[in-house]
């Protein structure tokens, strides 16, 4: 029984092609005992990059290691599909040694579809974390995310953290949100302690709410002062040796300070202000080199103080390490064919991989295995002033680790918003269609600013840029009068959930969606439109380009979705 258990596992580890089988770390079959103590929590944890659904891939998070994070999250992976689907795994998941310390970020519903993706997950991250934090319509359809912080649902949520923490020997994490009480979010912090979660992250904001405004709303400040009783009680209770991370109303270092002086929280995690700057977190290496009196003090009396950060030649050699390990990896195969059957059973292609072998393996001994190097702290501070600079460093960690062309696009508008801006090259910037389209669009800004006279404001342009924004104006203004409409509806009706209504034909058109329609018969038209979930929208505006109703129509006027749209609220939700 347990000579097929393992060969199951083995067979698990094979299939999972994220990093080299030198680097994975067996699953084992003894028992696994439930994280109780800080000491399970074995990895730095005080400056964190959250986990976002369409942004915490691996390029951005190792540009947000160089400067001073410490733990980073994955996106959001769904437990049931990373369980059973090895595509899925090969697609939703892209890691390197030097991505560690690292977080595997779950979106679960089910305990035995957490506990498995956890243990397949465990040889390549340090923790797990359970979703109950996601905001999104998706979370609340496939039922996950903060969907699950009702009490009816507290026996599965709790299943589901027993189940994983009894499945592996990492701990496990959990991410929520604030409940409607501060006592009810005390009373939740307990029983997912006291279920085995580690570590607890709270985004000090409540659960997506359309009627809820100011503090704690979400496009209201994140209420800290929350988190600061739930961090003392927690230390009063049995809980002292737990961990608690706040989120919310970090934009720059100054704020990561202060966040961590007022809450007394183990660690802090930021998304949207480490979106705007991935160095957010520099400032933890000290100030500005001669900028300060205490600077003498930080550098050791040196006037350089060098900061070992991830990177170095091994770090570059990475994604042609893994190809040659992989060769070799074929190559041991044909060898154990010809111990088994003899030297006659291999094909001509397979002798010539056999050739290979000799040089595979000096290349992968020549090759660095230097995993970090030594950058001064000027040196940091100096491209991280630089947004131009910092972008390229994105993009050229991207052509590294390839990220899909919608998440290239979203974060060089975010670190170079201001300059896109200026030179009038937002749009050329959320048109592009490859990465060398995106480069062309940075050394453009870049001539720009080295070359003042070389950029001639065009009027047009920001003419049409200014109708732009003043339709989006009233775009915004219209939902924010349905949302009103459609949550005194449901609360006319008496329904528990304020926001059904609002779930209800949200979904944006796709292109493709408009383009197929046009063709269609009338009726046909209402009923695709109706079977697509796009009723709030309007099918007028999409089908001709135009609605003679204008300011005065009641549905939506948003552009259909492209390969390369996001939603700014939905990219960064985790």
């Amino acid at each position: 029984m347990k000579s097929k258990k393992r060969q199951r596992q083995k067979q698990e580890e094979e299939e999972n092609d994220v990093v080299s089988s030198s680097k994975k770390k067996k699953l084992t079959e003894k028992p696994k005992i439930i994280p109780t103590t800080k000491a399970t929590v074995l990895c730095d944890h005080r400056y964190i990059v959250a986990p976002m659904v369409g942004a915490s891939e691996l390029p951005f998070r190792l540009l947000c290691r160089k400067y001073g994070a410490q733990l980073v999250y994955t996106p959001m992976m769904l437990a049931s599909q990373f369980a059973t689907s090895k595509e899925y795994r090969k697609k939703e998941f892209q890691t390197t040694p030097f991505d560690r310390p690292l977080v595997c970020h779950f979106a679960a519903n089910n305990a035995k579809d957490f506990a498995r993706a956890a243990e397949l997950a465990e040889p390549y991250c340090d923790a797990i974390d359970l979703n109950l934090g996601c905001p999104q319509r998706t979370a609340y359809v496939g039922h996950f995310g903060s969907y699950l912080l009702d009490a009816k649902d507290r026996p599965l949520v709790l299943s589901m953290i027993q189940a994983a923490s009894a499945a592996v020997e990492i701990p496990i994490f959990v991410k929520i949100r604030l409940l409607n009480t501060y006592e009810e979010t005390l009373e939740l912090c307990r029983q997912l302690y006291d279920a085995g979660a580690s570590l607890i992250a709270v985004h000090a904001r409540f659960r997506a709410s359309f009627h809820r405004k100011g503090a704690g709303a979400r496009d209201g400040p994140a209420l800290l002062d929350q988190l600061q009783r739930l961090r003392q009680n927690l230390v009063d209770d049995k809980y002292s040796d737990k961990l608690l991370i706040t989120n919310g109303n970090t934009i720059t270092y100054e704020d990561v300070v202060s966040n961590l002086e007022l809450t007394k929280a183990d660690g802090i995690m930021s998304a949207e202000g480490i979106l705007d700057n991935p160095a957010l977190y520099l400032g933890r290496f000290g100030g500005r080199p001669h900028e300060g009196k205490d600077d003498a003090i930080q550098n050791g009396g040196d006037d350089v103080m060098n900061i070992e950060v991830k990177g170095g030649e091994c770090f570059k050699e990475w994604p042609k390490r893994k190809k040659w390990i992989k060769k070799l990896k074929k190559i041991a195969s044909i060898e154990a064919k010809i111990e088994k059957e003899g030297a006659t059973a291999i094909n001509l292609e397979e002798k010539k991989k056999l050739s290979k072998k000799e040089e595979l393996q000096t290349k992968l001994k020549n090759s660095s295995t230097k995993g970090s190097n030594y950058v001064s702290l000027k040196e940091l501070y100096e491209s991280s002033d630089d947004k131009v600079q910092l972008a390229m460093e994105y993009l050229n960690l991207v052509r590294q680790y390839p990220a899909v062309m919608r998440t290239v696009i979203f974060h060089t508008r975010r670190i170079l918003k201001d300059e896109l801006t200026t030179y009038q090259m937002m749009e050329e910037c959320l048109a592009c269609l490859s990465i060398d389209d995106v480069e062309s669009v940075i050394l453009k800004i870049k001539h720009y600013r080295e070359n003042t006279g070389s950029f001639q404001f065009d009027v047009k342009r920001a003419k049409r840029e200014r109708e732009a924004l003043e339709r989006k104006k009233i775009e915004e203004g219209k939902r924010k009068a349905y949302e009103a409409r459609m949550i005194r509806k449901a609360k006319r009706e008496k329904r528990e959930d304020l926001e059904y209504y609002l779930r209800q034909g949200a979904a944006v058109p796709t292109l493709k969606t408009v383009k197929d329609m046009k063709i269609l018969s009338k009726e046909k038209q209402l009923q695709m439109w109706k079977d697509r979930d796009h009723s709030q929208h309007c099918m007028l505006f999409h089908l001709s380009g135009d609605c003679p109703r204008g300011r005065g129509c009641a549905f939506l006027h948003v552009a259909s979705q492209t390969k390369n749209s996001f939603v700014e609220s939905d990219e960064v939700a985790g």
